[in-house]
């Protein structure tokens, strides 16, 4: 089924005058070095990196990830919620469409002294096995994008996050949870409503308002876990306090 925005035109003109200006500012940037949540990672102008706001997200890998877990990184860019889930002692695989973000996240897994695999894949092209942990961190626009530089933040009608929801079943192993961040300057009605289509319940682990051009913004971390999972857990007598 093909995409339409639900949202007003004057909402559409807001968010494709941001994405231009973003766009132009990455193409620009050339490569980067960046300091996060006590990480050294060099970010090529291609590669999405960390934003003022990534950190809702990484804190919430941090607490999120056990040493036991074998975690999925969809989309891992320059690779920094794989390594900092590595850090934890996981068993980490991050993929990317783009094979520059693959050599660039290689490359920080090294600087930082953690071990990862770091695959090119097309969502679960090459992916194998299943998943106590899934990170996503999707494009926020639904654009066509023009190069590989602005695919690193337009997802074309969604259709990568979709696919991404629709595998779910058969890559999250049972108990297992998603953590996808989003915000309200994309579509994040529809994002959260295809995991929800997939059986998936969403909670709000951490979020932040920013505002730009008087028009303010929420960007949000969804810890997601199978609805008939957390219906199990709800039915399982409570032990008494002693």
């Amino acid at each position: 089924m093909e995409y339409r925005p639900t949202m007003s035109e004057r909402r559409l003109r807001d968010l494709r005058r941001w994405h231009e200006r973003a766009y132009r500012e990455m193409a620009s940037a050339g490569e980067r070095r960046v300091a996060y949540l006590g990480l050294d990672l060099l970010v090529p102008s291609t590669v999405f990196g960390p934003t003022p706001t990534s950190d809702l997200l990484g804190q919430a890998v941090t607490a999120e990830t056990d040493p036991t877990d074998r975690v999925l990184d969809m989309g891992t860019g320059s690779g920094v919620n794989a390594i900092l889930a590595a850090r934890q002692g996981a068993e980490v695989v991050g993929v990317d469409l783009n094979p520059t973000a693959v050599d660039a996240a290689r490359l920080n897994a090294e600087r930082n002294d953690v071990r990862a695999l770091f695959k090119v894949s097309d969502i679960y092209s090459a992916v194998d096995g299943t998943f106590d942990l899934m990170i996503i961190d999707p494009p926020f626009r639904w654009f066509t994008p023009r190069d590989m530089t602005e695919a690193a933040a337009t997802d074309e009608g969604y259709r990568g996050v979709a696919r991404f929801f629709a595998g779910v079943d058969q890559r999250l192993r049972p108990g297992g949870r998603i953590l996808l961040f989003f915000g309200t300057s994309g579509d994040q009605e529809h994002v959260v409503g295809l995991a929800e289509r997939s059986g998936l319940r969403p909670q709000v682990v951490a979020s932040r308002d920013l505002t730009q051009d008087d028009v303010t913004v929420t960007y949000s971390t969804f810890r997601l876990e199978r609805a008939d999972s957390l219906s199990e857990d709800l039915s399982q007598p409570r032990g008494r306090a002693g």
